[in-house]
């Protein structure tokens, strides 16, 4: 009998572990709705999760909201770390651009960041404050917002995709990368989740299909200059979704020359649209 008890367990361990592995190795939902053949992918993405917007600062969760209230969109992001290992948003190294602060946000607790109020692109100073990267993940895991997650140098990219894993966030989590090394690894610690891969060129594109990454956990970007329609093309050849980056120039020449041509480049075989103007398009868009 005392066989047969050991027996039971171990079958009820090896059952759990199974079952475990099973749900954590589950694809995220990206990798069937942000496909070229079933695209259910919103067509605009807010830069930095939404700036030059009077009184709303970049990285902000309160932008993120204000924005999200007026269209259909996914956010992109980007993650530091403070002195004491919290994950916060913020873009550059230093606070001194978007708080009313100064110094290295790597030299700062996040207790010292809360006493900062976030400051616009315009030099307004909010009431906001520096986000907890935790409390952005769990305002899109309620609203079902999908989060382009830009992972700043001074941050592991495991750290990062474990907090996301940590509260099952696979689901409006996309992991940015920007050559082949950095989506292989990502690939090696999230098989589950999308991944935002460069590709620029058909060199680029090449080597991503050669990667051994499956192309189902592939959004490419194709950089911040347009590229010929042959390149939208084969990556669509390929069930991968195009994000073309207008931030910078393509932004400002529409601008310049009227938002009609947001248009144009989503003609040419863009899926998306990264941009600093998502207003501007999603008028367009209508």
């Amino acid at each position: 009998m005392k066989f047969v008890y050991i027996a039971l367990l171990s079958f009820l361990l090896v059952a759990c572990k199974t079952e475990k592995r099973e749900r954590t190795l589950k694809d995220s939902v990206l990798l069937e709705n942000f496909r070229y053949s079933n695209n259910k992918a919103p067509k605009i993405s807010v830069h930095r999760g939404g700036n030059s917007i009077k009184n709303y600062p970049e990285n902000c969760l309160e932008t993120i909201q204000y924005v999200n209230d007026k269209m259909k969109a996914i956010y992109e992001i980007d993650v530091a770390k403070t002195k004491d290992g919290e994950l916060v948003l913020m873009h550059d190294n230093a606070i001194d651009r978007t708080t009313t602060g100064t110094g290295l946000i790597k030299n700062k607790t996040y207790a010292e960041l809360k006493a900062y109020n976030l400051v616009d692109d315009f030099g307004n100073e909010t009431s906001f404050k520096i986000p907890l990267f935790s409390d952005v993940l769990e305002w899109s895991i309620a609203n079902n917002v999908v989060l382009s997650v830009d992972i700043k140098r001074s941050v592991p990219q495991s750290e990062v995709i474990k907090a996301i894993k940590d509260v099952n966030a696979e689901d409006v989590c996309i992991i940015i990368t920007y050559d082949l090394s950095q989506a292989k690894r990502a690939y090696a610690l999230a098989p589950d989740m999308m991944l935002s891969v460069s590709g620029r060129n058909d060199v680029e594109v090449d080597a991503l299909l050669e990667s051994g990454i499956p192309t189902k956990n592939m959004i490419a970007f194709t950089g911040t200059r347009l590229s010929d329609k042959s390149l939208f093309k084969k990556l669509h050849n390929n069930d991968i979704l195009c994000m073309l980056g207008t931030l910078g120039n393509l932004d400002k020449r529409a601008e310049a020359r009227g938002d009609n041509l947001y248009n144009e480049w989503l003609s040419l075989g863009a899926d998306m649209l990264a941009t600093d103007r998502p207003f501007a398009v999603a008028n367009q868009l209508k």
